[in-house]
């Protein structure tokens, strides 16, 4: 699954399944984008690391759920590194909360950062696609975007909202194009912590058939292999490493 010679965007890079992602990416060859937010030192270090490893990447900050910020962005990406081949939308958050006591504040936070975050970024790098008459969009949507899970429903909201963003864009701008998303199951990450979720929906999360969060490299392969030539034929679809959380 080599990317010898593409320039990969990832967002929320610093941290967890972007990081992850990012490190596997700049393996296959890939000269990777670095996007964060306030978080400048660790993505720093990331771009450094990588091009120790003898790869290539670029550090920008910016707020993906604002449009000027993305826009912002995308200017200083075209001083500094190639066009983008491929976007990966990886940033987002999550809030365990019970939905009556859930805000209307609480709720627009979530889809702006998870779900509007998604519809900036494809509007920023799709005319840059479409000019080179090829491209590739990956988003990471989440299990719970298909299950459901009580006392998260904005962010499953927001995560079906992501799944079905992928799907009309799949078919919107194919043959050229291609749009899929990861649905990962539970992942070993600061998202998935004491620090933001209750012990009862952690151990709601263990119970999948494999018994475990996934590492976040598990994640990261399938990015890998959604961004290489070997996913050729894959476009709208989910793709759902989740160790059995989602049976199709």
């Amino acid at each position: 699954m080599r990317l010898d010679g593409r320039t990969i965007l990832i967002t929320g890079a610093a941290t967890g399944i972007g990081r992850a992602s990012a490190v596997a990416m700049a393996k296959a060859g890939a000269g990777v984008v670095i996007n964060h937010l306030d978080q400048h030192f660790i993505a720093q270090n990331l771009v450094d690391e990588i091009i120790h490893e003898g790869g290539q990447a670029w550090c920008v900050e910016a707020d993906v759920s604002n449009a000027n910020s993305v826009a912002q962005m995308m200017e200083r990406l075209a001083q500094t590194c190639p066009t983008i081949d491929t976007l990966l939308h990886n940033a987002g958050i999550i809030q365990e909360k019970p939905f009556l006591e859930t805000t209307e504040e609480d709720w627009e936070r979530m889809l702006s950062i998870d779900l509007k975050s998604a519809f900036l970024m494809a509007r920023a790098v799709l005319p840059g696609m479409i000019t080179k008459g090829k491209g590739n969009i990956i988003n990471i949507a989440s299990d719970l975007g298909i299950l459901g899970r009580a006392r998260f429903a904005p962010y499953c909201s927001a995560k079906a909202g992501v799944i079905a963003l992928t799907k009309s864009l799949a078919l919107e701008f194919a043959p050229h194009i291609r749009v899929n998303a990861i649905a990962p199951g539970p992942v070993a990450t600061a998202m998935l912590s004491a620090k933001s979720m209750s012990a009862q929906s952690l151990e709601i999360e263990l119970d999948i058939p494999q018994k475990r969060f996934a590492d976040p490299s598990e994640i990261a392969n399938t990015a890998v292999f959604l961004a290489s030539d070997l996913s050729n034929f894959y476009t709208g679809q989910v793709l759902g490493p989740n160790g059995g959380s989602v049976m199709p």
